[in-house]
C-alpha cells in the first residue's frame, strides 16, 4: 500500500499559534492598566516599556544586522535634544514631537552611517562609542538648548498632553506601550521580509551572502538608519517622561547601552523574544539587589559574563533550544503531511 506525502511551507508553529491570541489578552490588560494600576506601577511599567524597545533596536541592530555598536546613546541624546527643540522652539504638540524627533534621528543617522561604516570590527564598536561623545560634546556648546548644564521642559507644554496629571500619565503610559509594540512589529516584519532573509545570511557568511546577491552595505546601512530613528523616538520620549535634560544624561551610555547590552545578552541576542526575557530578568535583578551599591553592579556584571560563558544564545536561546519554541517565527518551515 502506497502512502502519499505533501509537504507545505508555514511560518506559524504550534508555540506561535498560542502565543497570537494570549499576546493580544495581554495587550489588551496592558492597554486598561491606567484603570486600575497605581501611579507607581504605572511608572514601572513606562521604564520597563521603553527598556524593551530599546533593547529590542539593539538586538536587530547587532544580533540580524552584525553591527555591534556601542554608541547607540548618540541616537537617545539626539531624539532627546530633537523633542526640546520641537516642542519649545517650534511649539509642536509633545507627542506629535517624540514620532517627528524619531524621523529627524533617522536623517542624522544618515551621514553617521557613511563615517561609522568606513570602519569594521572592533574599530566600529569603538568609533561608534566616539562618535556618540562627538554628539554629546557637541549638544553641550549649544546655550539655546542648556549647554552642559541642560534644560526643562516647560510645565505649559506638559499640559497641552492632558487636562489634569492623572489624563497625563495615562497618555505618557499609552505612548510607551505604542512605543514598545510598535519596535517589536517594526522587527517582526522587517525580519519576516525579504530583508530579513539578507541580513540572515549576511549574519550567517558576508561573502556567501555577496555571492548570492545581497547588497551587503546597503542592507546594514537600512537597518543602521531604521534603528536609530525608532531608538531616537525611544530617546524622546524618554526625555518627554522625565521632564529634564542635559549632555551627560541624553547621551549616558551606561544608562542607555550598557544596560540595554546587558538585557540583550541575558535575554539572547538575534531574536525577538530574547530582550523580553532579558528585561524581565533585568527589573528582577533590580528591584532585588539595586540597594546593595558596587555589589549590584559586580552582580550584573558576574551574571552576564556567565552567560556569555555558558548559554551564548542567552536564556531564549536555551529555552528555544530545549523545547524547540518559537513565540515569534521570522522563518518558514516545511511541513510534511501523510495522505
Amino acid at each position: 500500500m502506497w502512502m502519499s506525502v505533501s509537504y507545505s511551507v508555514e511560518r506559524a508553529t504550534p508555540a506561535s499559534r498560542i502565543a497570537m491570541p494570549a499576546a493580544f489578552v495581554l495587550l489588551a490588560v496592558l492597554v486598561a492598566a491606567p484603570f486600575f494600576a497605581g501611579r507607581a506601577e504605572m511608572r514601572l511599567m513606562v521604564e520597563v516599556f521603553y527598556y524593551l524597545a530599546l533593547a529590542q533596536m539593539w538586538s536587530l541592530l547587532a544580533g540580524y544586522g552584525g553591527l555591534v555598536s556601542v554608541g547607540q546613546q548618540a541616537f537617545v541624546g539626539i531624539g532627546a535634544y530633537m523633542l526640546f527643540t520641537l516642542a519649545i522652539f517650534l511649539g509642536i504638540q509633545p507627542v506629535l514631537a517624540v514620532v517627528l524627533a524619531g524621523v529627524l534621528t533617522a536623517l542624522v543617522a544618515v551621514p553617521t552611517a557613511f563615517v561609522a561604516f568606513r570602519l569594521r570590527g572592533a574599530y566600529f564598536a569603538i568609533g561608534t562609542w566616539v562618535i556618540a561623545e562627538v554628539y554629546r560634546l557637541g549638544f553641550a556648546q549649544v546655550t539655546a538648548l542648556g549647554g552642559g548644564s541642560g534644560m526643562s521642559l516647560p510645565v505649559g507644554i506638559l499640559k497641552t498632553i492632558g487636562r489634569d496629571r492623572a489624563a497625563i500619565d495615562s497618555i505618557i503610559y499609552w505612548v510607551a506601550l505604542a512605543i514598545v509594540v510598535a519596535s517589536i512589529l517594526m522587527v517582526y516584519l522587517l525580519l519576516s521580509s525579504r530583508w530579513g532573509l539578507a541580513m540572515r545570511a549576511i549574519r550567517d557568511s558576508e561573502p556567501a551572502s555577496e555571492s548570492l546577491g545581497v547588497h551587503n552595505y546597503w542592507t546594514k546601512f537600512l537597518v543602521y538608519v531604521a534603528t536609530a530613528g525608532m531608538t531616537g523616538m525611544i530617546g524622546a520620549f524618554i526625555f518627554l517622561q522625565k521632564l529634564r535634560i542635559s549632555p551627560d544624561a541624553a547621551f549616558s551610555v551606561n544608562d542607555w547601552t550598557a544596560l540595554v547590552i546587558f538585557i540583550v545578552v541575558i535575554g539572547g541576542i538575534g531574536s525577538i523574544e530574547g530582550p523580553i526575557i532579558g528585561v524581565i530578568v533585568y527589573f528582577i535583578l533590580r528591584e532585588i539587589a539595586s540597594d546593595w551599591g558596587a555589589w549590584y553592579l559586580i552582580l550584573l556584571g558576574a551574571i552576564a559574563v556567565a552567560t556569555m560563558l555558558k548559554a551564548r544564545t542567552g536564556l531564549w536561546g536555551l529555552i528555544a533550544e530545549r523545547y524547540d519554541l518559537q513565540l515569534f517565527p521570522v522563518g518558514r518551515r516545511l511541513s510534511m503531511k501523510s495522505q
